[in-house]
Parts: structure tokens; sequence; C-alpha cells
């Protein structure tokens, strides 16, 4: 049913009763909040870290599902207490201008009938007849009215509507006092319809299943939810300083008040919990619901990006409801593009040193990502904090931009693409994420480090060269870097002797030729396999053909890379000069060789963050974290 407000009933409408009762709706989303916590904190987590036994499973799995519905039930009475107060908030504007009308009309005498047309008094003088110009009656333009209606007044008083004649001006001086009074109530009265029904369309779909079981259909409908309550208090939307620096957006929500705050995170959790400056412990909230919410909106869709993201975001999602050393931090998520996932280890408002890792070649938000990529950032703040017990520590991944879906072999055969628009879409958005860290990081001169792993390091390295450098970074690390696109160091802008660089020797990637070569190899490979094949077939038929046809590629690929190679500065790798080379200016650090491709494929890519494959790079890259970058083991430069 569409809204019937009255203009009675706005004049008598008591805000404070609907504050009342989203105070109330408050209290219940706060009560399921905090107890959320405490079956996580004191109960499933006391009893992961104390027993084993099957039935000590069982029951964690479903103390797992009574915090679900603990999360469910804070999300949407959070949702009806901002739907609530929103109401309110806004109703107050039209009443206010209502009753200013209502005050206007009492003291001159108007009469303001049930329909909100005003009845004014006779006035001024007819020039005709020397008698005194009637009163009459005049209806509000309500924005349903044509201009037809404005003006009418009922002749001698008796209620009955005549237009009067169009295009005179009513000579009674009372008509246009009251005929704005009318328009001002009809104004009110519009605008708090509209209010109203938008309300009461978003409240009407706040329903939950009866049994309250919470799957993923329930967090579809949690998700439809806060988007239609989303448009219903579009005003708060419009209050995001989207546009603003993160230390704007910072002191934006230091100044708010705490009902607002908690308007905000029910309303837009997608959008507080990845705004640069917002404090951690906020983006962790806003995104442990925000997860939820992206889970059920992806479940059921059969394309296979939903389902590789869905992946992911579950993963994730068991991680969070794991205790983990450092605790987690969930900075970032999102859908778009190949997935968005910030995660932190250690609380980085707080951490003297942060370090935030930037991963690289295929990476997106899948199962890989959660199972592998975040253990790296877990492995270099437990690391920091061997290095230095003292100190606290926060490790953070951020796979905030689309890193190109191409492996180390097949970056290497693809040797006519160069790949930058990612890292150079990326830049920007991590100097957004790291100027963010800066701003709420409550230490007053925090350790900071860049790190670019992979193409990573290219993203990390165009952040740097932006004006300024990368927001705080005091050390960047570069590892299995195919270059940064700059030509030293000292572009880097972090100062000498504060970019350092681990490149394993049977890494392909840091070792991926440059342009003149990598034409001259496709030239050599095409050569040699069309040779190998002739020969092939001459000798020993098809069968031979085919060996023949890949012995030549490889013979001629090297043989037309080292042509090109004679000719070519040898510093010059992918994407400019190799970080690990003498040419470069960095400070190399001691990595293992790796396994070569015949032995592990490009397993040397990838283990640099790993203790367990090579521990050299992985205490390096945390003594650095740690600010004991004076403790790392050197190695010569190319």
């Amino acid at each position: 049913m569409p809204s019937l407000l009255t203009w009675q009933q706005l004049r008598d409408l008591k805000l404070s009763e609907l504050d009342d009762a989203a105070d109330g709706w408050a209290k219940v989303s706060h009560h399921a909040d905090a107890s959320g916590e405490r079956v996580d904190a004191e109960m499933a987590g006391r009893l992961a870290k104390t027993q084993e036994s099957e039935s000590a499973k069982v029951a964690i799995r479903r103390l797992a599902r009574l915090s679900s519905n603990y999360q469910y039930i804070h999300t949407e009475c959070g949702l009806i207490r901002a739907s609530v107060s929103g109401l309110s908030s806004e109703l107050a504007a039209p009443q206010r201008r209502l009753k200013d009308a209502l005050e206007d009309a009492a003291a001159l005498s108007y009469r303001v009938y049930a329909d909100g047309s005003i009845g004014y008094p006779g006035g001024g003088k007819n020039e005709v007849t020397g008698q005194e110009i009637p009163g009459g009656t005049v209806v509000g333009n309500n924005g349903m009215l044509t201009s037809d209606n404005r003006g009418l007044h009922p002749p001698n008083g008796k209620g009955l509507y005549t237009p009067e004649t169009p295009g005179l001006i009513n000579p009674n001086p009372h008509h246009a006092k009251a005929q704005d009074i009318a328009d001002r109530i009809a104004h009110a009265l519009r605008e708090a319809h509209e209010i109203d029904e938008r309300y009461r369309q978003a409240l009407s779909k706040l329903k939950a299943a009866p049994g309250l079981n919470v799957d993923e259909k329930t967090w579809a409908d949690a998700a439809a939810d806060t988007k239609a309550v989303g448009a219903a208090a579009d005003h708060l939307e419009d209050g995001i300083p989207r546009d603003k620096s993160p230390a704007d957006r910072k002191d934006w929500w230091d100044h708010l008040t705490q009902e607002q705050r908690d308007q905000y995170l029910a309303v837009y959790p997608d959008v507080i919990g990845n705004l640069d400056g917002i404090p951690a412990t906020v983006r962790d909230e806003a995104n442990r619901e925000n997860i939820q919410l992206l889970i059920g909106k992806l479940s059921g869709q059969e394309d296979e990006k939903s389902k590789t993201i869905l992946d992911g975001l579950k993963d994730i999602r068991g991680k969070l409801e794991t205790p983990s050393v450092p605790p987690m931090y969930l900075l970032g998520i999102g859908d778009e593009g190949n997935g968005r996932a910030i995660v932190s280890y250690g609380n980085p408002d707080t951490a003297r040193n942060v370090s935030a890792y930037v991963p690289g070649l295929g990476t997106k938000l899948d199962k890989e990502f959660a199972d592998g990529t975040l253990k790296r950032a877990q492995d270099t703040a437990l690391g920091a904090a061997e290095a230095d017990p003292h100190t606290s520590t926060a490790s953070i991944v951020w796979l905030g931009y689309d890193a190109p879906q191409l492996s180390a072999q097949d970056l290497a055969a693809n040797t006519d693409v160069m790949f930058r628009e990612n890292a150079e879409a990326g830049a920007p958005a991590y100097n957004s994420f790291m100027a963010g860290i800066s701003a709420t990081n409550e230490n007053a001169d925090p350790h900071i480090t860049a790190i670019g792993h992979s193409y990573g390091s290219l993203t990390v390295g165009l952040a740097a060269q932006e004006k300024g450098g990368v927001p705080g970074a005091d050390d960047i690390i570069l590892v299995g870097s195919p270059g940064t696109g700059a030509k030293t160091a000292d572009e880097l802008n972090v100062g000498e002797g504060h970019v350092y660089v681990g490149a394993a020797e049977n890494d392909i990637v840091t070792k991926l030729p440059n342009h003149n070569e990598a034409s001259g190899m496709g030239a050599g490979v095409a050569g040699g396999g069309s040779a190998g094949l002739v020969l092939g077939l001459g000798i020993a038929g098809p069968p031979g053909g085919l060996v023949g046809g890949v012995a030549g590629s490889v013979v001629g690929g090297i043989a037309g890379y080292t042509a090109q190679d004679q000719q070519t500065d040898p510093s010059q790798i992918w994407f400019g000069t190799d970080p690990a080379s003498k040419a470069f200016g960095a400070t190399r650090f001691m990595v293992d060789d790796g396994p070569t491709l015949i032995e592990g494929g490009t397993d040397a890519h990838s283990q640099y963050f790993t203790p367990t494959k090579d521990q050299m790079s992985a205490d390096n890259i945390a003594k650095i974290v740690a600010g004991k970058a004076d403790e790392i083991v050197l190695e010569q430069p190319r």
C-alpha cells in the first residue's frame, strides 16, 4: 500500500518515539554481535585450542552455526535500526517546514482545512465597486495538481471551488500569503510522502524465513535487504567522502557519532570496509559482514568467475572463524574484476612495523589465494616477531588490483605482450591504501615496508615512482621481479640503501629477456622449429618431424636469444633494469637458488616467503620488515 500520510499525522508525529524504537533495535543488534564474539572467542576458540577429539570438532561446527545465526540477527536488526533511524531523521525536515507554515497561518488567522487548503479573509478594495474584496480558499501546489487548480476559492465562503479568471492576479493582499502557506504545506507533505514510501518499501523486505536456518540463501536475501535499505537511505551515501584523501576520511569517521557510525556499518558495509583511511578494526567488522553478503550473492551463480571467487571467499571465511597467530584483520573484500581481498596478520593501526605485500602473476581471489598467498603474509609476520620479539608487526597481503592471469611460463612464452596496464591501474590504488595505513596508524613514526613479488613488483615500482613515492614507506622489497619500470633504485623514492632485492638463480621471471632479446628468441624458435621439422621428417618420418621440431625450437630460441643478448645491455629485462643487477643500485639479499625448471618447473619463483622452502629468503624479508635490515645476509648483484 502506498503511503497515506496526512498533514495532521505529520504534524503530530513524535519522532522521539521512532528514535526510541531505533535505539531498541540497536540494542538487539549489539547484543547479537557481542554474543557472536563471545561464542567465537570464549567458546569455539578455547575449545579449538584445548580439545582435538571428534566430538570437539562437532561442537565447534555447531558453535560456528550459532555464531552465524547471531551475525545474521546483528545484520538484520542493524538494517531495521538504520531504516527507522533514517526515517526519523529524514522526516524531521518536512515536519519542521509544515509546523513553520502552520504557525504562519495561525499568526495571520488563516484557516487550515483538512485537505491542506488555506482559507483567508477579505481584504483590500475593489477599485470598480469600492467594496471589500472577498476572501477565499487556495490549494497548495503539491506537484500533482495542474496550473488550473492554483488560486481556487469558494465564492461566499460556501466551499464550492470555482477558478479565478485566468491570467489575473487576485488583488486581495491575503491571497498571495495564503497561497505561499498552502504551497509550503503541500511541499512538506509531498516530501514526507516520498520519504515514508521509500522506507516502507525497505522495511517490508526485512523478513526472515520461519526457523531461521541461516544458510547461503539466507545471506543472499540479507544482501538484497542491505541493498534495499541503502537505496532508501541514500542521504547517508551522499555523506561518504569517496573523493577525499584517506586522511580526510579518517577525520570524517572520527567526527561521526557512534549512532552515525553504526548506521554506515549496517547500510554500507561494502563501502566502509573498503574505504582507505577508515580504522582497521572498523574495516574488519564491516568486511566480516560483507564477506557473508558476497557469499550469499554469488551462491547459485553458475559462471566460472563467480564459482572461483566463491571458493576463495569461503576459504577466507573459514580462516576468519579459526583463531590465528597473529590475529587476522579483513581490510578489504570484493568481487570486482578477478576478486579483491586485503588481509592483515596483526593490527596495522597499532603495530610498530607494517608491511604490505602485492602478489603478482596469476593471483586472483580463489582457493589458492586463501590457502597459499595469505600464508606468505602470515609467515612474514611470524618471522618479524622472531626477529624482534619486543616490537609488534602487521603483515598485509594486498590484492587490490587485477594481476595478469598468466603463469611465469606463460609470460615467458608470450614475449610480444608488455602487460603494463594492470600495474598502471593498481599503482594509485596501492598508494591510496598505503596513505590510509599512514593515516590510521597510532604510532608517531611507524616502520612501513612496501613489498612486491613477481608482477606485483612492477605495481609497487610504479607506485613508488608516483609523486611523493609510496606514502609512508621506509623500505621497499622486490622479489622475483621482472622489473619495476625504473632505471635505478633512486627512482623509487625511499632513499639510498632502502631498496632490497631477492632474485633466485633459477627464477626465470627475474631473467625474462628484454624486448629485443625476446624478438630474437621468437625468431629463433620459429626458424629452428621449421628446420628441425624438415630434417626430422626426412630422417624418421612424422615422429622424427615432431621431435626435430621441438628440439629445433629450443635450440633456435637459445641461439636467437644469445645473438640479441650480445647486442643489448644485459641488465635490461622485461620491465626495465633488472633490480638484482649492479646497474639498478639496490641492496641484494641472499636467497636459495631454488629448483631448476627441470626439477620443479617455476617453483623457484614462488618460494621467497616460505621458510620450509627458502629459510634464508624468508628470514631476510622478515628482518627488513622488523627494521633489522642491518642483520640480513647479502649477496652480490648480478
